[in-house]
């Protein structure tokens, strides 16, 4: 398929097939062109206007583009679903993984991640801290949700609500445990998704008590967020217990 010829002052030659004139408009889009005029589109694409408003009505009929009131087009929610099925075709480990390393190298402390599975937590990735006084996740490990620990108050809160800390958890938007479990540890959860989608599970942050203060707990689960937001995924999940659904 030919690329979008973005010099406003050459016409270029639109795609014979009619699939390709449609995906030649949605190429049309970008970061810096979210709102096109409809003389806009003919420029770019080199479509006369009738068969462009052809196109753009299917579009729309299918939710793959929408029109403001303005009149101008921009790109449709379901795009939004495709990217969803696009991002759930990677591998889960190569896409969170880096992001597991970027938060060790940020906190100094290991890092997991956990998703729920019945009444249980199970690690399925981790990255350890390299310290010679440090605290080992292990790859499959599972925890009981009712046992406790940063983690499960994260995956309680945005499954079934069933944790009693689960509205701090769904206002602070991360749970904290200290000396919980075991007295000699505290963790840091905040919850993982995709943008915009259900909850993936939590990322735990764990050290020694000693020598973390809950403000530094605090100041780990910020740089978290910042990192996930930084690799594609949102820490804030949609439609989970307790949110009003507009």
């Amino acid at each position: 398929m030919k690329a979008v010829d973005k010099n406003p002052r050459v016409t270029p030659s639109p795609p014979v097939g009619v699939l390709a004139r449609g995906l030649i408009i949605l190429e049309c889009f970008a970061e810096d062109r979210l709102r096109l005029q409809l003389r806009e589109l003919a420029d770019m694409t080199g479509l006369d206007k009738a068969t462009l408003l052809r196109l753009l009505g299917t579009f729309m009929e299918y939710g793959y583009v929408q029109r403001g009131a303005d009149g101008r087009y921009s790109p449709g929610h379901s795009l939004l679903r495709l990217g969803a099925l696009y991002r759930a075709t990677f591998d889960m480990g190569q896409r969170i993984q880096p992001v597991l390393r970027a938060i060790v190298a940020e906190t100094h402390e290991s890092v997991a991640f956990y998703i729920r599975e019945g009444e249980q937590r199970v690690c399925l990735f981790r990255e350890n801290v390299s310290r010679d006084v440090r605290y080992v996740f292990e790859v499959g490990t599972r925890v009981p949700l009712v046992d406790g620990g940063s983690a499960s108050h994260v995956l309680r809160a945005f499954t079934d609500g069933g944790s009693l800390r689960s509205a701090e958890v769904l206002e602070r938007g991360y749970a904290i445990t200290r000396a919980e479990r075991s007295p000699e540890l505290t963790s840091v959860s905040v919850p993982v998704s995709e943008l915009h989608g259900p909850l993936l599970g939590a990322l735990q942050i764990t050290g020694i008590l000693s020598r973390q203060t809950e403000e530094q707990q605090i100041q780990a689960a910020a740089a978290a967020v910042q990192i996930l937001r930084s690799h594609g995924f949102a820490s804030r999940p949609a439609n989970f217990p307790g949110k009003e659904i507009s």
